[in-house]
């Protein structure tokens, strides 16, 4: 049975309380020693070891869960870099007062995010959580400390781009020259795959001939369980049009059925491509294109000052390479696919991720959302209208 601290009775009370003439209790010990007396060895042997020795066993809790290296090796840092700053030496020493402060400092000195912020919080309460569940702490001393409100600091909000943007910046790509160890070509097809699929990039880092299947109605395209974010095999139908695309590119290539079709990824390559240094790369260039079609001088004046093609635009919304991932799954919101349907295809364990991050309805949209609702009774409509 899980050890209870017990219950303090009158009889108890009295027993502990000063008596006439004696010295006042010690207002520093806040119980009677009989409590910490009943405290389970393990508990006691668990506070002596040296917290060093836990997150090395931490550690290798989440290399057994079969985490990908990337992720161990960030939470682990991360539970470092709190015990470095708070000065612990053993679990008995966390306390939510040093965890606020290690975060305030992140945020006020190093300047992170509070999204970053809550990202080291969660790090640190799976930390501590697993001593919880293994009895290595008798109580969770972080339950009170709760992450911040992201959505008031937002340092790099991504933006869906939209279908004029996206053709020009495929038609730029394909006739670009080879960068980040990609052809124009191979640049091209991995925006259409990633605008098509809502594959992250490390995902589509993995793909090779094997992970097509082109005979079968209908197509899909499958991730393998060690390369996908839910650490499981991911299968996507394909558009037509996809899949006539992707298979005139193929045509240009010979490639063996294991050779990975796009060496972007380090887990598959030995090399981390920089997907948002070769995105912002074709984009500038697809700007420069339109920039240079305009017929007259006030035109390109026009789009000189427009944002149309722009890494950042005028509401500080990015677009990188993880946006052709919120392209797909904004493109299926101005589908009017349901919601739920809509979160199966980007498979988010969390519908709300859907809703709230991923779901970017543009300025014409929500004019037309607002012009379809019905008119104010009595206000007569004028002709225009």
């Amino acid at each position: 049975m899980p050890f209870r601290f017990p219950m303090l009775t009158p009889s108890m009370s009295r027993r502990n309380s000063p008596s006439p003439g004696s010295p006042p209790v010690n207002p520093t010990v806040p119980f009677p020693n009989t409590v910490f007396a009943n405290l389970p060895s393990k508990w006691k042997r668990a506070n002596g070891i040296r917290i060093a020795q836990h997150i090395t066993d931490f550690e290798k809790h989440q290399k057994s869960k079969n985490n990908t290296p990337f992720y161990v090796r960030e939470i682990v840092n991360k539970v470092k870099r709190f015990t470095k700053h708070c000065k612990w030496r053993n679990i008995s020493q966390i306390k939510p007062d040093d965890v606020e402060d290690f975060l305030l400092n992140l945020r006020e000195k190093e300047e992170l995010s509070i999204q970053t912020s809550n990202h080291y919080l969660r790090g640190l309460k799976t930390f501590v959580n697993r001593l919880v569940s293994r009895r290595r702490l008798n109580f969770d001393p972080l339950i009170d400390v709760k992450p911040l409100n992201a959505q008031t600091d937002r340092r790099h909000d991504r933006r869906a781009l939209s279908t004029a943007e996206l053709e020009r910046l495929i038609d730029a790509a394909e006739s670009g020259p080879p960068a980040w160890g990609l052809t124009g070509p191979d640049r091209a097809m991995l925006y259409i795959l990633a605008a098509y699929t809502g594959f992250r990039k490390s995902e589509l880092g993995s793909l090779t001939l094997r992970s097509f299947r082109l005979d079968s109605e209908p197509c899909t395209v499958t991730i393998q369980a060690a390369y996908s974010k839910r650490r499981r095999e991911d299968s996507q139908i394909m558009h037509p049009d996809l899949v006539a695309k992707f298979k005139e590119w193929l045509s240009h290539k010979n490639v063996a059925p294991n050779e990975i079709l796009f060496p972007i990824s380090r887990k598959t390559c030995g090399t981390e491509r920089d997907g948002a240094a070769f995105l912002t790369f074709d984009l500038s260039a697809a700007r420069t294109f339109w920039i240079a079609e305009a017929e007259t001088e006030a035109e390109e004046k026009r789009r000189l000052a427009s944002d149309f093609l722009t890494y950042k635009n005028f509401d500080g919304k990015f677009a990188d390479f993880h946006s052709l991932r919120h392209t797909f799954i904004s493109n299926l919101g101005r589908a009017k696919v349901s919601l739920k349907a809509a979160q199966m295809l980007a498979r988010h364990s969390d519908i709300s991720l859907t809703m709230r991050i991923y779901t970017h309805i543009e300025e014409e949209d929500q004019i037309k959302a607002i012009n379809s609702l019905p008119g104010i009774p009595g206000v007569k409509k004028t002709d225009e209208e």
